[in-house]
């Protein structure tokens, strides 16, 4: 088995109806194509989900692999205590992933947890898949300070190990783009803001990851974007893989940008 399929998606909170109060209907393009990908994976039957967050514990010179047999989380931080999402970790892919890790002197692991409950990077991605496929186990890994590419190595590690297990595996990449595409949005404007959305979507929508390599840092944080690193250890996971990449949507209506790409592995066992 391999990497089946990988997807680039957002993590907006009021996407989930119970926090959005009616102001998700304004985001309804990035809304259906997240129930278009949830039951791609539903169709797909993965047993493991690989999945990255920018809003989990994060370090500077440091990937954070969540360890644990299993946690949950809910939407309370957004006045929707309600909605909980609870997981079960896939306990030997991690022991795998950090003793490959170890072996290569790579900077992961699962030391230094600062919160075992689930971010909300984590949850909304999960809201939508686990209304269509809950079967699976899930591996959750933080981004870091380190260059982007020990973020690709990292991918290029988590697809060894899937492969070495032998696994039917799917890679979610959660990340918003700029948060600086309005003055009246949440962070202002910047000119690097749309330039960085139209410039990582293109790369995106044609799975030309090899570029996400070369977005100056310096572009990326006047952009005020947030998945980048997230995006480029997807591009990791794909490396050498001959995929389908297809752009489902892109939006920004309240300042920030919401993309989501899907890339569908053209021959399943990768050979």
């Amino acid at each position: 088995m391999a990497i089946v399929a990988a997807y680039m998606v957002p993590h907006p909170p009021l996407i989930v109806p119970q926090v959005g109060r009616g102001e998700e209907r304004g985001i309804q393009k990035t809304i259906d194509a997240y129930e278009e990908i949830a039951r791609e994976i539903a169709a797909l039957r993965p047993q493991t989900i690989i999945l990255t967050s920018p809003h989990q514990t994060m370090y500077a010179d440091y990937f954070h692999i969540s360890p644990g047999q299993a946690a949950q989380g809910d939407f309370g931080q957004f006045r929707a205590g309600q909605v909980k999402i609870e997981v079960r970790y896939d306990t030997e892919f991690v022991s795998r992933l950090c003793e490959m890790a170890d072996r290569n002197g790579f900077p992961a692991g699962t030391d230094g947890e600062r919160n075992k409950r689930l971010d909300h990077g984590t949850m909304v991605p999960l809201y939508f898949i686990r209304k269509h496929w809950a079967d699976f186990r899930l591996v959750r890994i933080g981004l870091s300070g380190l260059p982007l590419g020990m973020h690709y190595q990292l991918g290029q590690m988590v697809q060894e190990v899937v492969r070495r297990m032998d696994l039917r595996a799917v890679v979610v990449a959660s990340g918003d783009l700029s948060h600086r595409l309005k003055a009246d949005g949440p962070y202002g404007f910047q000119k690097e803001g749309p330039q960085y959305d139209q410039r990582v979507m293109e790369v995106m929508r044609k799975g030309d990851f090899a570029r996400l390599l070369k977005f100056p840092e310096e572009f990326c944080e006047k952009a005020g974007e947030c998945g980048h690193r997230s995006f480029t250890i997807l591009a990791g996971a794909l490396d050498q893989t001959p995929v389908d990449a297809r752009q489902l949507s892109y939006e920004g209506p309240f300042g920030v940008g919401y993309g989501i790409c899907a890339y569908t592995a053209r021959v399943e066992e990768n050979k």
